[in-house]
């Protein structure tokens, strides 16, 4: 059973109006930056990916099966707002994953920070399941010679599914380009929750530029906790991305 299946479930209405309050903040401030930089205004981003298994935080969310995804991004300036969705497979009538997003992304002594917030919404979630919520998030990351080094924090009031628990994920992740279109990366974090679901995560793997818009990604997913489900257990996920 995914661990998301796994929590109690209560009510949703505020995530949905903390999302709302979030985007609406964003695009406030992104029609902002864009009166103030006419000559260049907004730029918008496209994005699609097949996947053998959409895992999120090392946790497969389509239940080890293939998940299609696709999204768009509005930039201006240093301000960034988007939406991003995939299908999923909880083991009940929940359908899709939409994720709507916005910040500010600036650059500090050499340090890019990423300060904004997530709103994970679900279609076709049974009543009560009390699946969406909304993440806080603050990443910073650096070039250090041939190698990019970063971190991140997640933080729910109200996780998903969880009966009013709070939830902070904590990440550490670098990347290194050792060959023209290669790209190796990997990441490891832990994700806390106000209940008895604690975990660790890490992955690691590779990238290949087919094209300037094209690439293919192949990566090892684990986590420590083997004993929530197969969702949890070890897994190598291949990916095709198209970005434009």
């Amino acid at each position: 059973m995914n661990r998301k299946t796994q929590l109690k479930a209560s009510g949703r209405n505020d995530a949905l109006f903390a999302g709302a309050c979030i985007a609406a903040l964003v695009i406030v401030g992104v029609a902002g930056q864009a009166r103030a930089q006419d000559a260049t205004g907004p730029k918008i981003s496209w994005n699609a990916a097949v996947t053998s298994d959409y895992v999120f935080r090392g946790v497969s969310q389509t239940q080890e099966n293939p998940a299609i995804s696709a999204g768009v991004d509005l930039t201006s300036g240093a301000f960034y707002a988007g939406a991003w969705a995939s299908n999923v497979d909880f083991g009940d009538d929940t359908d899709a994953e939409v994720d709507l997003y916005g910040g500010w992304r600036p650059e500090v002594s050499g340090w890019n920070l990423d300060l904004g917030g997530v709103a994970y919404l679900y279609t076709g979630q049974p009543d009560g399941a009390d699946y969406d919520y909304v993440e806080l998030k603050a990443a910073a990351s650096r070039a250090v010679g041939p190698v990019t080094v970063g971190g991140a924090v997640y933080w729910s009031p109200d996780f998903f599914g969880a009966s009013e628990d709070e939830a902070t994920y904590l990440e550490a992740n670098a990347a290194f380009a050792p060959a023209d279109r290669w790209t190796v990366s990997g990441a490891v974090g832990r994700q806390w929750v106000s209940s008895d679901l604690d975990y660790a995560t890490w992955n690691l793997g590779a990238a290949y530029a087919l094209t300037d818009h094209l690439s293919v990604d192949v990566r090892y997913h684990d986590t420590d906790q083997h004993d929530f489900g197969d969702s949890y257990g070890a897994r190598a996920v291949a990916s095709l991305k198209a970005a434009f």
